[in-house]
């Protein structure tokens, strides 16, 4: 606008120059004119730049890009944020996972039903398939998205030596490689996240060769894994596996000094009315221990079979809990949808499996 008025006062004065008898009452119209016009800019012109709309978004959610995205470009759930932290029930959501990916590349009611799957927190297994530095490297973006984001990660740790004792999920580091394993994933820590520990370690001891000295070398990694900020579950079975006595037996003799409590039913499907009996009755016995119980596939309880049950649903949405009880968490620690491994028609442990997640979703609907 200001170059409009500048040409404006310029032409006004050359027309005022051009008039000799009238020029007093043509400089006067001329100045009325003028005046005119300029009111009438200064009321239609806008500021120089446009000051942007107040979002519409809700805390925690995420405003809508200006342009469209390529629908070829998946779209994933954004971390929780401290504002959105409560709906997460104070869990991280995962950006990247299979279940993420699977969630973005459908469409219609497999998009839906998926989509209580991906954008529900669950835990982040980190094992011996990636080696220490990569793991270390995970852990850490986790983790700080996590402290950045004012939620809590959760981690597994799946390397003990003699894992799954050679079954669908055999592996693990050596025994003398395994405390220094740790220590690099460990370094990785950022904050206070809960860290389920070697699931079904703990109940498996003695069961076969290979597992070295496991009570000891569970002992260390918690004792490392503690003292680099992490709330450590030491897995314990669940209410089916390991009677009370016993359970209690083996967390002793791996010792709580550096234990946030233990974890029960991870890749399991034990209701969580059992497991909470269960782990009260445990806690009790170890000065009141806390627990952890895995909610992520147990939505119609346990068929009695453990490897890729069918007829399942998703179970409780997790959560952070403070009751007054010695319940910590209700936790996705085994990620619907991923495989427990070649049984009841499924692909290799821990291979994405469509058919299976949309039927924990559909039943849990």
């Amino acid at each position: 606008m200001g170059d409009r008025r500048a040409a404006q006062r310029t032409s006004g004065a050359r027309l005022v120059a051009g008039a000799p008898v009238r020029a007093g009452v043509l400089a006067v119209l001329l100045a009325v004119i003028l005046m005119g016009l300029l009111a009438a800019c200064d009321a239609t012109a806008g500021p120089a730049t446009a000051t942007p709309a107040a979002s519409s978004a809700a805390p925690g959610e995420v405003d809508a890009p200006t342009a469209a995205p390529s629908a070829a470009a998946p779209q994933t759930p954004a971390p929780s944020t401290a504002a959105g932290a409560d709906a997460a029930g104070g869990l991280l959501v995962r950006t990247e996972s299979q279940a993420v990916t699977a969630w973005s590349a459908a469409t219609g009611e497999e998009k839906r039903l998926l989509a209580t799957i991906a954008q529900t927190p669950q835990a982040a297994w980190v094992g011996d398939w990636v080696d220490a530095g990569v793991a270390r490297d995970q852990v850490a973006r986790l983790t700080s998205a996590a402290a950045d984001s004012g939620t809590t990660a959760v981690l597994v740790v799946y390397a003990i030596p003699g894992r799954d004792c050679g079954l669908h999920s055999a592996g693990g580091v050596a025994a003398d490689a395994y405390a220094a394993w740790v220590e690099a994933v460990a370094g990785g820590i950022v904050g206070h996240p809960v860290v389920v520990l070697e699931p079904d370690a703990l109940a498996q001891l003695g069961d076969c060769d290979g597992q070295g000295d496991r009570v000891a070398l569970l002992a260390a990694a918690a004792r490392t894994l503690d003292e680099a900020g992490a709330r450590v579950y030491l897995d314990a079975g669940h209410s089916g596996w390991l009677p009370v006595g016993e359970a209690v037996a083996r967390i002793r003799a791996v010792g709580t000094a550096h234990l946030a409590g233990f974890a029960l039913n991870t890749s399991n499907y034990q209701t969580t009315a059992d497991e909470r009996a269960y782990g009260e009755q445990v806690a009790a016995q170890l000065d009141g221990l806390g627990f952890v119980v895995d909610t992520s596939r147990n939505g119609n309880g346990s068929n009695g079979e453990w490897c890729n049950a069918r007829g399942r649903a998703l179970g409780e949405a997790p959560r952070l809990v403070d009751d007054g009880t010695a319940l910590d968490a209700l936790l996705w620690v085994k990620s619907p949808g991923e495989s427990d491994g070649t049984c009841n028609g499924g692909p290799a442990a821990g291979q994405w499996w469509q058919e299976i997640a949309l039927e924990l979703a559909r039943n849990a609907s």
